[in-house]
């Protein structure tokens, strides 16, 4: 289909509102906007499926731009189409308050579905939702009745395509042959630094040809014709994730800076916004023109997207007649709303089991809950054995199969962190990944944006501490669990036994606001006796008193975490021996106790009591807020080694006696 002298309006309109916002705020990335115009104004006035007057419409087709960078793309088409995005956002671009921010941030702006900036997150994010997609699909479309049934669209740039998780990624949504996912990458050969050859050579296309995607050229990004030819084409390719390398001028339009690394990251300057206004024949004034014409021409878009949400609405309303059930359960995954009796099967675990560690007590837990929660989706970086996160008795989700609802991430953690906040917030699904703590490091980028945006995947982190053994300090977790709390909006929760594990999994799926991070141990564990301590539903708060000093008055206060509450425990029982009076406090969660109102955590960390000792097989930066300036932390400020779990913890001091002589010298100071 050709260019209209219209669609040549609309699209130079796109580039100068980019042009002038960032001119506004002498900050930003006009470059992107400017060349990748044409594509999206393809993608939004011919292919895509939206409603702006209900962004969160289930079957509308996701956009996701990769390239946030050039996020004022995206706002422009939002504004263009009629979202709730006014023109007073756009010209505060960039500024304290708005909801123009220099990258596109979830929640923020109605119809930006995922934050991005990050190069290569947003285009893992946008398998993630192809994933998702295609498991709701498989779930619930019925013959003749297919209520999921939409695209997954990305604008992806060169650094994109350098980043180590887009490779992850796409090598997995090319094993999964995802074809509801195509996206456009602008070839136009530019970094920051100049020109990509300086470090990039590679040929794009075959490497993702190898990866198993239908792959097209288009030679020139303003040719429309060839981009809806290749979009066209992509919706046709059978069973294949598509990429379309569309070959663009950075800064298009602009005499003097277009095809540099000038309009990468800088405003153009007045002189040069003059010439490029001049060059495309644009009105110099007013700044962020938009002529009546296109306006309209959009506005069209928005009555198109009323019209197909409500085919689409009379079509759910047909099939909810006739599947009932499936309709409900449709809606509850939607809504995260768990359904009745989601808790009922969870295994109750006594002393009498013997001991047993808490990544075993989490795969029981987890296998029960999947049972009652047919959203719940999962798997694992290759380590499903280790981390027992394998749904028994549901199949995989794979190629041609995909409403299985075990997921294999391969070796990418980096995919698994990012595909985990696509499904996500793609919605109707509660998405858990699981690996080592340690490799949480490869993770930490993903968990960071699920932060940033408040959404809530689930990770399960095995091999908590030094204790796993003899695989040594590589895979010895030793800063992870401090510089895991540092994310802002992330919940850690480190279950003592295989009772507070069950509660930490409940936790899981009932928070909102953030990621959750249940931290498990390799080594067994005992169960404790609930009968002589406190209940473990005192995880919900974050920490709680198990164990009272006996014969009133407490000396010291011992404060542990997962495996390392059982030393408590036992230092406890040495120092009774002694006379000194200790309390035991459980504290899985840093999180949820800070959220407790005061009165509470004065209870449990009372401020009569100076002599604490904080026991955690990790580095004791950040305890010092819970055991104050009298206080001390048997910690770990170097890494482990390779031996027995036993000989380690042994080795290490993370011992009753130690633990007991430690609060002594607290008590008699």
């Amino acid at each position: 289909m050709a260019a209209t002298s219209l669609d040549t309006l609309c699209i130079n309109t796109i580039r100068m509102l980019s042009v002038d916002a960032v001119q506004k705020a002498n900050s930003g990335h006009p470059g992107l906007p400017m060349e990748a115009a044409p594509m999206a104004h393809l993608l939004w006035t011919r292919f895509m499926r939206y409603n702006p007057k209900n962004p969160l419409w289930p079957d509308r087709d996701r956009f996701v731009l990769s390239a946030g960078h050039g996020s004022m793309l995206l706002y422009s088409m939002l504004h263009l189409t009629g979202y709730d995005l006014p023109m007073d956002e756009l010209k505060r671009f960039r500024q304290w308050g708005s909801r123009t921010p220099g990258h596109p941030e979830y929640g923020l702006a109605p119809g930006v579905e995922t934050t991005t900036g990050p190069l290569g997150q947003g285009l893992g994010n946008a398998v993630g939702m192809a994933m998702a997609e295609a498991h709701l699909a498989a779930r619930f479309n019925r013959p003749g009745e297919a209520i999921v049934d939409h695209w997954t669209y990305v604008i992806a740039s060169d650094g994109d395509m350098m980043e180590g998780v887009a490779s992850e990624a796409c090598s997995l949504a090319g094993h999964l042959r995802l074809g509801k996912l195509i996206v456009l990458y602008t070839d136009n050969h530019i970094t920051i630094e100049g020109e990509t050859s300086l470090a990039f050579s590679e040929d794009v296309g075959r490497r993702f040809e190898g990866y198993g995607w239908h792959v097209q050229h288009v030679a020139d990004g303003n040719d429309l014709e060839s981009l809806d030819a290749a979009i066209r084409a992509a919706q046709t390719a059978a069973g294949r994730p598509s990429l379309i390398v569309c070959r663009t001028i950075i800064g298009y339009g602009s005499p003097n800076k277009a095809g540099t690394a000038e309009v990468h990251g800088a405003a153009l300057g007045e002189q040069e916004v003059l010439l490029t206004k001049q060059n495309l024949g644009w009105p110099v004034e007013p700044t962020f023109y938009v002529p009546d014409e296109v306006y309209a021409r959009f506005h069209e878009m928005a009555d198109r997207g009323r019209k197909l949400e409500e085919a689409w609405q009379a079509k759910f309303g047909a099939y909810a007649a006739a599947y009932p059930d499936l309709a409900q359960e449709w809606r509850r995954g939607l809504t995260r709303e768990l359904p009745a009796g989601w808790n009922a099967e969870i295994p109750v675990f006594t002393p009498d089991k013997g001991a047993i560690a808490t990544r075993q007590a989490s795969g029981e837990v987890l296998n029960a809950l999947a049972k009652r929660v047919p959203s719940l989706i999962g798997g694992s970086a290759d380590l499903a054995p280790s981390t027992n996160t394998l749904l028994k008795g549901y199949a995989d989700f794979e190629a041609g199969s995909y409403d299985g609802r075990n997921l294999h991430f391969g070796v990418r953690e980096h995919a698994m962190g990012a595909t985990l906040n696509g499904m996500t917030l793609h919605g109707g699904v509660i998405a858990y990944g699981a690996t080592f703590l340690i490799f949480s490091d490869y993770m930490r980028p993903s968990i960071r944006l699920a932060a940033i945006m408040e959404i809530t995947p689930i990770y399960v982190f095995t091999h908590d501490s030094v204790g796993l053994g003899e695989d040594g300090p590589t895979h010895q977790p030793i800063e992870h669990y401090m510089t895991l709390r540092a994310i802002p909006h992330l919940v850690l929760i480190r279950p003592a036994d295989a009772t507070e594990t069950a509660v930490a999994w409940q936790v899981a799926l009932e928070h909102r606001g953030g990621p959750v991070a249940i931290l498990l141990t390799r080594q067994k564990v005992p169960i404790l006796d609930r009968t002589a301590l406190a209940p473990a539903d005192g995880l919900r708060r974050g920490a709680y008193v198990l164990a009272e000093a006996e014969h009133g008055r407490s000396d010291a206060i011992l404060i542990a975490t997962g495996s390392e509450v059982h030393v408590a425990l036992a230092a406890r029982k040495k120092l009774a021996e002694d006379g000194v009076a200790a309390r035991v406090v459980s504290m899985p969660s840093w999180e949820l106790f800070d959220r407790q109102p005061v009165e509470y955590r004065n209870t449990v960390l009372s401020p009569d009591i100076p002599a604490r000792l904080a026991i955690e097989t990790g580095v004791s930066q950040g305890w010092e807020r819970y055991v104050g300036p009298h206080g001390s932390v048997l910690g770990l400020n170097r890494f482990g080694a390779s031996a027995p779990d036993k000989v380690i913890i042994e080795q290490l001091g993370f011992t009753a006696e130690n633990a007991a002589a430690r609060a002594m010298k607290l008590v008699k100071r």
